[in-house]
């Protein structure tokens, strides 16, 4: 058995004897301050920025304070284990990489630096479409760490084609197909600024590096003919449950539908045959007002009724989200913002630092509980207040 997570703290105590201090703030909640001190305020105002009011985002952050740990003692926790295995896909602790798009805003290595460090601790990289680096590139820089594609559908068929088939032929595991970003949500911090890199081709390495994308461009097309291309087939507001079906023909990948909030649309994907759900409200980015992911969480669960693994996201900061939000129920969690603000900090270095962080206070956690697997983890760990 591996060493436990909680080591990481150990790792800091010890080095603090000879004076030394950890590089970067193990306060994952405190990250997004020291990140706003270093980053270029639109970068930081693109990664913290929610919609409207914010509302929605403060809802994730107060579902997770509703629910309290009830911790319980004398019981043998000197052995823990937080691995677990989802889609096929064996991992040491329920998180994953949620897909974040334009990287490289925070940090020059963007999604290869947040690949590698996924890679290095034995995490699933979730790659985004609206990335700063091609699929390819970050399959090589993932190397043999698991990954899977985040796919923003298209309305263009033959580029989805294109991007989903390249995904499968470059090792990723699984499609993520993110249901709630067919037009982007109204940000007024972006707009504030009149800021969305997209527009000055940073975050749309995915479609420059495609054939299909290409193929309407002649050789000499200019970057704003390239930018125009694609933000006339980004989204696709059109689609329908129908449509499910065509995609589960390109692909023998499983399907994974990202955007679940109620629990008629996770029946309604239980019944078009996908293999997982992800319950989001997009970390309170596209719509103002919106239910919390742990407040839809257990809706959602009961819709499904263990048919297919339902993983969450939006609002997850801390170890102690982490056995919230399994013990509701989740299969795992994504994680967003918080390494992006590590990548921000420090690069790669920055990014494995908030994810030992992570996995540290997940293991602390859950010893500090009485809970020594994800097994020991259910809705008696919880009360609300």
């Amino acid at each position: 058995m591996s060493a436990p997570f909680a080591n990481y703290q150990n790792e800091i105590y010890l080095t603090g004897t000879t004076g030394a201090r950890p590089p970067f703030t193990t306060d994952l909640v405190g990250l997004e301050a020291a990140a706003r001190e270093v980053l270029d305020p639109q970068a930081y105002g693109y990664v913290a920025g929610s919609a409207g009011s914010t509302s929605t985002a403060r809802a994730n952050r107060a579902a997770f304070e509703r629910w309290r740990i009830v911790p319980r003692m004398l019981r043998d926790v000197s052995r823990r284990d937080q691995s677990t295995t989802v889609l096929g896909a064996s991992m040491p602790a329920p998180v994953l990489l949620a897909p974040v798009g334009v990287q490289t805003i925070v940090h020059p290595d963007g999604e290869l630096a947040s690949a590698r460090a996924a890679a290095a601790l034995g995490l699933v990289f979730i790659h985004s479409t609206a990335a700063a680096h091609s699929i390819e590139q970050v399959a090589e820089a993932s190397g043999d760490g698991q990954r899977w594609y985040q796919l923003y559908w298209p309305n263009d068929r033959a580029v989805a084609t294109s991007l989903v088939g390249r995904a499968e032929a470059a090792g990723y595991s699984a499609l993520v197909v993110t249901l709630d970003t067919f037009v982007l949500g109204w940000r007024p911090t972006d707009l504030d600024t009149a800021y969305l890199p997209f527009l000055r081709s940073v975050g749309i390495a995915n479609y420059l590096t495609d054939p299909a994308f290409n193929a309407p461009l002649g050789a000499d097309a200019e970057d704003v003919d390239k930018v125009l291309r694609w933000a006339g087939i980004f989204g696709d507001p059109s689609l329908t449950w129908d449509d499910l079906a065509w995609l589960r023909e390109q692909t023998s990948l499983p399907v994974v539908l990202k955007g679940i909030l109620h629990p008629d649309d996770a029946r309604a994907a239980v019944d078009a045959g996908v293999d997982g759900l992800v319950v989001s409200n997009h970390g309170g980015r596209q719509v103002d007002g919106a239910i919390a992911s742990l407040d839809a969480l257990p809706a959602v669960l009961e819709a499904v009724g263990g048919a297919v693994p339902v993983l969450l996201d939006s609002g997850v900061r801390t170890g102690a989200d982490v056995v919230k939000a399994v013990s509701l129920g989740a299969a795992a969690v994504l994680y967003g913002r918080p390494y992006i603000y590590g990548l921000g900090l420090g690069g790669q270095a920055g990014v494995e630092h908030v994810l030992r962080c992570l996995l540290g206070e997940t293991d602390v956690t859950m010893a500090l509980s009485g809970r020594a697997t994800l097994a020991d983890l259910g809705p008696d760990v919880l009360t609300t207040t």
